[in-house]
């Protein structure tokens, strides 16, 4: 969901009055009332999910808010901020960074957009590799299920590597960036000017290149780390063949033997597990790029929420009309609420509904749900207790 807590107190609001009323509701037969009212529930926890994003993202209505007191020190007096048209401020004279989500002073700065790309950008890499993870072990569910206990050492096991030496070092160079480049550390390798980039390493890492620092900077993060990249990317690799000949090797074994009897020609097993090896590796790092989307999603509603508030409900505001003021806003008020409601609410909800029912189905559920012909029956009680009568 769009991170902004008050469209996700909207959703809320509307969602609880629906669960309320269900009852007397549910007699209402209006046929795009009644597609609204049979997802309350889904619609509910996307309220309560935008609410949280909010609180991440520090987000209401395109204004942030100050709960805990920021934690920059503005040293400078009245005439100062008036007298300058910017101002650089220092985050090493506070002890304590902002308790939750992002300090409201980024709503003032002018590198606000680009923090909060590369901030969003690193958080949707992060969920994503963190839902891709889960969804290789559900495979495991259905290895043991299904007594294919073999497949969690040809299948599971090579999958889990791969993705963890690749995306999941990237995740793990994120947080050790958050963590080591510091302004209040005194040495000048370990500014946050001479952070590297992220992608930057990436890139070096699965071409074998090097990029020159800046003066008095560092090329990599820690000691060996190239050489920890080499052995990574090698095993990742590894795993390519691993996934492609393990399991038709396997069974060729097998055959003979005489351990196991299938009439299926071993070229056919070798095509299958091939269109599976490629589709895999290729889908890991496509899935991975397309968790981008939150990103992207994040980044349109909070400028299309931005533009709504500055140019719209804040122009009534600085029209010199003095106390005539009022009437402009009265005016403008309204127009401000429907366009939010219309667009930022509806519209900006049902397209973050689709994406993430895309990002379920596609790049979580294609690590372990096959589909092969049995009809999808979604959990419900009613159900379980007719088949039971029954």
């Amino acid at each position: 969901m769009y991170g902004d807590i008050g469209h996700g107190f909207i959703l809320l609001l509307f969602a609880t009055w629906m669960v309320w009323n269900e009852r007397k509701l549910a007699k209402i037969k209006e046929e795009i009332f009644s597609i609204f009212f049979s997802g309350r529930y889904i619609i509910l926890l996307m309220g309560l999910f935008s609410i949280y994003a909010g609180l991440i993202y520090n987000d209401v209505f395109s204004k942030s808010i100050n709960l805990f007191g920021s934690g920059w020190l503005i040293q400078y007096n009245t005439s100062t901020v008036l007298g300058n048209t910017e101002l650089q401020l220092s985050p090493a004279t506070k002890e304590h960074t902002y308790a939750m989500g992002l300090d409201p002073v980024w709503q003032f700065a002018e590198n606000q957009i680009v923090f909060l790309n590369s901030y969003k950008m690193k958080l949707s890499i992060i969920l994503g590799v963190a839902h891709m993870l889960l969804g290789i072990c559900m495979s495991v569910v259905n290895f043991v299920h299904l007594k294919k206990k073999l497949h969690i050492l040809f299948d599971f096991v090579p999958q889990l590597i791969f993705l963890l030496f690749l995306f999941g070092y990237l995740v793990f160079m994120m947080f050790f960036k958050w963590i080591k480049y510091t302004d209040k550390s005194d040495e000048l390798a370990l500014k946050p000017g001479c952070a590297p980039s992220i992608l930057i390493i990436f890139i070096n890492m699965v071409l074998f290149g090097h990029t020159a620092p800046l003066p008095g900077c560092d090329e990599h993060m820690f000691k060996g780390q190239y050489e920890l990249q080499i052995v990574l990317l090698v095993m990742a690799l590894l795993c390519i063949p691993w996934m492609l000949f393990a399991r038709p090797l396997y069974i060729r074994h097998q055959r003979r033997h005489g351990t196991v009897s299938s009439d299926e020609p071993f070229g056919e097993i070798l095509i299958a597990q091939t269109i599976h090896t490629i589709e895999f590796v290729l889908s890991t790092v496509s899935h991975t790029a397309s968790y981008l989307r939150i990103w992207a999603l994040s980044l349109a509603h909070s400028q299309l929420s931005d533009v709504l508030w500055k140019k719209m409900l804040n122009f009534g505001f600085i029209l010199p009309l003095g106390y005539f003021n009022v009437i402009a806003i009265f005016i403008l008020f309204p127009v401000w609420a429907v366009l939010t409601l219309g667009i930022l609410v509806v519209i900006e909800g049902l397209s973050a509904f689709l994406h993430t029912m895309r990002l379920h189905w596609v790049e979580f559920m294609s690590k372990f749900y096959k589909g092969e012909g049995y009809i999808y029956q979604p959990f419900a009680f009613k159900v379980l207790l007719q088949t039971k009568v029954e």
